[in-house]
């Protein structure tokens, strides 16, 4: 048993599917981030249009 506990202790491939999940969440907020601010930019280029429509007639 003890020796199945140093093993797994010892073993580093899981260390590096941390370090991947890691970085995928990081990227994964990035993106959110910057579709966020996509999606804000364009919701208001698209009221401020509708705006300029209904005052035209």
């Amino acid at each position: 048993m003890k020796s199945l506990a140093y093993k797994f202790l010892s073993d580093e491939g899981g260390a590096t599917a941390v370090e991947y999940g890691l970085i995928a969440s990081l990227i994964l907020v990035a993106l959110i981030g910057g579709l966020a601010s996509v999606g804000n930019a364009i919701n208001s280029t698209l009221g401020t249009t509708a705006q300029h429509i209904e005052n035209s007639h």
